[in-house]
């Protein structure tokens, strides 16, 4: 068969990887000049730097066992431990460490972060009537958290930790969507009575207690970025790559598909692996009850800055630090301390600092002048840090701004997907594949980029 993929980023590329040995002959389209879509390495003088995506779950044994096969088990790295900040009211203060993507079970370790009315609004959640929770549904994690345990633990905590994961609030989220253990968790206690927040994150605290010890860190990243994992999934994928091969469309031929703006070629099979809008452009004319489906599915855009300093002197000896939703004196969302994270980007001296803007529903990374971004991570750095990067040398720079970088999973999100999925159930011969239909994080899209290719 003749396959085509349209995408050369990670989901793109790990679908070409999985049919190497399949005896398909690929094409793979990419609309830019590059490969790598979301993920991005840049080459700094002092070494190459992440962009997009720095670190994945190393839990997942799955993706840790295609980095082996790839020849890319010797470059994998693990963090440094060190704790994470965040701004509320003017100062930094640690990161809670428990909870699930920053919901507690009790105030014990997220005191600090809010109000003794909050923390005992938190505390009495478990004795207040359950709520309403339809076993294998969604709903939003802002507006779920804000009537459970109050408005300080969205603003302050949950929509800080994930702003970082998913550029959007807490309240532009579902839970399921995004927490999907939390959810399964409300179905279990559903089955049997009523539900409440408290317990089934208690519930979820005591299960990952269990988990046998050893297993190494959560996280790991790359010695040299994430151009390891593109570029090897490229060059072993025996693949044809075309780049700056903007694909306008695909049209019927006769059992087969033929793509405007590619090879001259009619294709068995196509798989996209592009964003939702662009997904839903090329399917109006093949699959338009698909392409329909995927209207309310909508991006997030977001900017990283990533700058490297000198010397490090001043700077906290942290992961990095999150900035409260509800914070109005700086313009930045996190700060990663690269360096202070990743003991082998340490060793190549000076201070890496990745600054972050843009959740869902801004303009940041739209209307910002690189200019202002430069300024404003570097105004917002010493803000909350104390940290001068101007006095402390700023030797390299570059600003990389993700257009519709990431869907917004919101509470309707999976359904969205579902109803995409059984559009296309009468189409065999078009897949589509990425992180608004397999998850978000790395792990999730090469899992389900090899299980559409599998099926194949």
């Amino acid at each position: 068969m003749k396959v085509a993929i349209i995408g050369a980023g990670l989901a793109g590329l790990t679908a070409a990887y999985e049919l190497r040995d399949s005896g398909h002959d690929v094409d793979v389209y990419e609309a830019t000049e590059r490969i790598g879509g979301k993920l991005r390495t840049v080459a700094f003088a002092a070494g190459p730097t992440d962009m997009g995506a720095e670190a994945f779950m190393a839990r997942r044994r799955d993706a840790v066992e295609l980095f082996t096969e790839l020849g890319l088990g010797p470059s994998l790295r693990e963090p440094s431990g060190l704790g994470s900040l965040v701004w509320v009211d003017g100062e930094t203060r640690p990161l809670p460490r428990g909870g699930i993507m920053g919901i507690p079970s009790s105030s014990e370790g997220v005191a600090h972060l809010v109000s003794a009315e909050t923390a005992a609004l938190i505390d009495a959640e478990s004795s207040a009537p359950g709520f309403d929770w339809e076993i294998g549904g969604d709903v939003n994690v802002g507006k779920l958290v804000r009537s459970r345990y109050g408005d300080e633990v969205v603003d302050n905590i949950v929509s800080a930790l994930l702003g970082g994961v998913y550029s959007c609030t807490a309240d532009d989220l579902g839970v399921r969507a995004t927490v999907p253990q939390l959810a399964e968790e409300f179905d279990r206690l559903a089955a049997s009575g009523p539900v409440h927040l408290s317990e089934a994150v208690r519930n979820l605290e005591q299960a990952r207690a269990e988990l046998p010890t050893g297993q190494g860190a959560v996280f790991n990243a790359f010695r040299d970025g994430y151009q390891e994992v593109y570029e090897a999934l490229a060059e072993k994928s025996g693949a044809d790559i075309y780049v700056d091969a903007f694909i306008s469309g695909i049209e019927r031929a006769g059992e087969g598909y033929r793509l405007t703006g590619g090879e001259d070629t009619v294709y068995d099979r196509v798989i996209l692996a592009v964003p939702a809008p662009t997904a839903a452009l090329l399917l109006k004319k093949v699959a338009p009850a698909a392409a329909e489906a995927l209207k309310p599915v909508k991006l997030a855009d977001s900017v990283v800055v990533g700058m490297r300093f000198a010397t490090d002197e001043g700077l906290p000896a942290n992961s990095g630090v999150l900035v409260s939703s509800g914070a109005s004196d700086v313009r930045a969302k996190a700060f990663t301390f690269a360096s202070r994270k990743w003991p082998h980007l340490a060793d190549r001296g000076g201070a890496l600092v990745r600054a972050s803007f843009g959740r869902f529903g801004d303009t940041i990374a739209v209307r910002a002048s690189e200019d202002d971004l430069v300024d404003w991570a570097l105004d917002d750095l010493q803000t909350i840090t104390g940290f001068d990067g101007r006095a402390a040398g700023l030797e390299e720079i570059y600003v990389q701004r993700w257009f519709g970088g990431l869907p917004r999973y919101d509470e309707h999100h999976l359904a969205t997907v579902a109803a995409v999925l059984d559009a296309l159930s009468t189409e065999p011969g078009l897949s589509v594949t990425g992180a608004w239909v397999g998850g978000v994080g790395v792990p999730a899209v090469i899992a389900h980029a090899r299980e559409v290719a599998r099926a194949l």
